[in-house]
């Protein structure tokens, strides 16, 4: 009998982790609560259980003889679900709660990185915004102003000016956009430079890295518009050097690692460096306790060797193997409903997209209807192509795109530009 695998999350990333364990022969079945209808089409099998009831998911586990789960999204990991799990004796791959941290406070993560070195921008924290408002008139602007908790990718502002500074702390203290997560801030110099994503399977001290990838934040092409969770993305990234990815490696992301073990909270799990390559070599914007989302779409379809196997491997303290297509490329692109990210419009109907020949279809945001599956959210899907080079994959995914009929969702056309200028 082969592996029962249950998957926490209903995102895209969910989707493509769900995806990459269900090609493993040692898999039989795969679950994921409480996973989108898109999922179904790749034969992974959906349970109607919200990701924050962990007594519901543990007895699903228990009762269905689940070998392990995959926790996808950082809500319920700094909510503690892998604790929980392994309290019920269900190995669950993800940091625990304390671990959870690093993503979960952003000041967390600035002290930790201060008091072991790992290069990041310099920083302070406020709870007041008279103060946080005195810092940016007295170090003026560009200027980077951070939600300390979770705010689903929405609470980074650059600020380029000292007026978009402080409507950024209103939004924070008093507008409370963020809620609790907007309860205190952070405050960064900018930092030059294009931005990377480097994740690497962690477990304690030991650490595997995975291709890097570059996200596109902004909503609209050139790099305009609101920050979002993510509206594309591809790997490899050729105008980052492999020297700074190797740097990145060896000067973040292991001394992050072994800094955990240190502290007394041991990281288990996907650990995702948000980096930017700066003229003084690369540096932390910030840290995630999963992976990234859209990036881990194109990442995994890199990989080569058993996902399943790999991540049993390090659940159980064997030696993991991961091996990856290094001469390929792939990348991915976003369908957004429109008004995303401040004023969604949902109910957008979803065309039906073909998969095969090294195109894959990605869902997130959606949901059944008597019209069939429509948009029920920000992001909807994410269309990714593999291919022998970038240029072959952009044109793969953007030749799909543009031939389905997508009234009420918008995308960007310049996903991969900058690698290919």
């Amino acid at each position: 009998m082969g592996k029962k695998i249950l998957v926490i999350g209903a995102g895209g990333r969910e989707h493509a982790v769900a995806h990459a364990l269900a090609q493993s022969p040692s898999v039989e079945t795969v679950f994921c609560a409480p996973g989108n209808p898109g999922m179904s089409g790749d034969g992974i099998h959906i349970v109607d259980l919200a990701q924050s009831n962990h007594a519901a998911l543990i007895s699903f586990a228990q009762s269905n003889e689940i070998d392990w789960v995959f926790v996808g999204p950082e809500v319920p990991l700094i909510e503690g679900i892998v604790d929980d799990f392994e309290d019920a004796g269900i190995p669950a791959f993800g940091p625990s709660k304390a671990a959870a941290q690093i993503e979960g406070s952003k000041d967390f993560a600035k002290r930790l990185m201060m008091r072991h070195s790992i290069p990041t921008a310099a920083y302070q924290t406020f709870d007041q915004e008279e103060s946080a408002q005195a810092y940016v008139r007295s170090h003026g602007a560009p200027i980077v102003v951070k939600a300390d908790g979770l705010a689903a990718g929405k609470g980074v502002t650059v600020a380029l000016t000292i007026d978009d500074a402080m409507k950024a702390l209103d939004d924070i203290f008093i507008e409370n956009r963020f809620g609790q997560a907007g309860a205190r801030v952070v405050i960064e110099d900018f930092l030059e430079g294009q931005e990377f994503s480097l994740m690497s399977f962690v477990r304690g001290s030991e650490v595997w890295p995975m291709p890097i990838a570059q996200d596109h934040k902004r909503a609209y092409d050139d790099d305009l518009g609101p920050n979002t969770g993510g509206m594309g993305a591809y790997s490899p990234v050729p105008q980052i050097p492999d020297s700074m990815v190797a740097e990145a490696i060896e000067t973040i992301v292991k001394p992050t690692a072994q800094a955990m073990v240190d502290e007394g909270y041991p990281f288990t799990g996907v650990l995702y460096a948000g980096l930017i390559a700066t003229a003084d070599g690369p540096k932390v914007i910030e840290f995630n306790a999963r992976f990234g989302d859209p990036e881990t779409q194109v990442v995994l379809p890199r990989l080569t060797s058993d996902f399943a196997d790999g991540i049993s491997a390090i659940l159980s303290d064997g030696d993991p193997e991961f091996t990856w297509n290094t001469s390929g490329a792939t990348l991915g692109v976003v369908l957004a409903s429109e008004g995303y990210p401040d004023h969604v419009v949902k109910g957008a109907i979803i065309p039906e997209i073909p998969n095969g020949d090294g195109l894959h279809t990605y869902y997130a945001g959606v949901a059944n209807s008597h019209v069939g599956m429509v948009a029920s959210s920000g992001r909807v899907l994410l269309v990714e192509a593999t291919r022998p080079s970038l240029q072959e994959a952009q044109e793969a995914v953007y030749g799909l795109i543009e031939d389905l009929p997508t009234e009420g969702m918008f995308y960007r056309h310049d996903i991969g530009a900058k690698a290919l200028k």
